[in-house]
């Protein structure tokens, strides 16, 4: 039998959002536009997910944590499967509309999960920059 890399395995975890093109290099794509939007709140709108009160925001939505919770769980699972088979990364990528609010957020707390379950996160926010066209 080959050995099994046994180090820790790697998730790439990125935000983005859907109005600027899918992300392309993922192998799971998230959708979380289920979620409430800041956009919507006037005083939200000009920040971003990396930013506090976006953050509380969307993470007071119950099923933000929920998600959350139910996501990192699948993803260690199915990281852990495929590193007994000589696969050793997942790459995910979290999609919202603009992809400066919800799916940074959620990215950011997904990351947090995986690293506590021993997971190696490389965590990017393809879209949290692009100025809001409207």
């Amino acid at each position: 039998m080959a050995d099994i890399d046994r180090t820790a395995p790697r998730c790439a975890v990125s935000s983005f959002g859907y109005k600027h093109g899918p992300n392309s290099d993922a192998d799971w794509v998230v959708d979380v536009r289920f979620l409430d939007n800041p956009f919507w709140v006037p005083e939200l709108r000009p920040l971003t997910g990396l930013e506090e009160p976006v953050r509380e925001f969307v993470m007071r939505q119950a099923a933000a944590g929920d998600f959350i919770q139910r996501l990192a769980s699948l993803l260690g699972w199915t990281l852990q499967r495929g590193r007994d088979r000589g696969h050793n990364g997942l790459r995910v990528a979290v999609g919202c509309t603009g992809g400066r609010h919800r799916s940074v957020v959620m990215a950011e707390a997904l990351a947090q999960q995986l690293r506590q379950q021993g997971i190696e996160v490389d965590l990017r926010h393809r879209d949290v920059e692009r100025p809001d066209p409207r």
